[in-house]
């Protein structure tokens, strides 16, 4: 809950408009690290990952699955990333393109010669579950925690349509007096 509240405070103080260009250029930054931080990209699971070798995901022990029910591979129209993915490790694998050259050069090696999308995408966080799994679980509590939040604010939310409705129902409706 702290790591919430800590990230939470984060967001909100990123969110303030800046004139000067310098300080729009730090402030680019420091919300590009603050998303690298809730998506895992660290500087161990960078490490790790620069470690792989084309071996590492073609040895990989895989089942063979059917890849989709239909045959269709869906994927994102402007990253190529499987769609099978949740929204939590579609981003993190965009940022990790985007961030590690050798994951990128890995996956263009790969894909679709040896592996399939799919297969790269399950070997690759199969592989660096260890280094991602609690950002990942931080996610799903923010999403949890945001919806109920939403829920809540619904429900305490009543629409003045609803209460005039509910004390016409009920008699309390008061009639207009006309001008004295």
């Amino acid at each position: 809950m702290e790591w919430f509240r800590r990230n939470l405070s984060r967001s909100s103080n990123n969110n303030t408009t800046v004139s000067n260009p310098n300080s729009q250029s730090n402030s680019k930054a420091s919300q590009q690290e603050s998303e690298e931080q809730i998506y895992g990209i660290t500087q161990d699971l960078i490490n790790h990952l620069k470690s792989f070798t084309i071996d590492t995901f073609k040895n990989f022990p895989l089942q063979d699955e059917d890849d989709s029910a239909n045959g269709e591979e869906a994927r994102s129209t402007s990253t190529k990333i499987r769609k099978d993915l949740s929204q939590w490790q579609e981003r993190h694998a965009v940022l990790i393109l985007s961030r590690v050259k050798e994951i990128s050069q890995l996956r263009y090696s790969l894909c679709p010669r040896h592996l399939k999308e799919q297969q790269f995408w399950k070997i690759y966080f199969k592989l660096a579950r260890s280094y991602v799994v609690k950002y990942e679980l931080h996610s799903i509590q923010r999403e949890k925690l945001k919806k109920m939040a939403m829920e809540d604010e619904k429900s305490a939310d009543n629409s003045p349509y609803e209460v005039e409705m509910s004390e016409a129902k009920h008699g309390n409706f008061l009639e207009p007096q006309p001008p004295s």
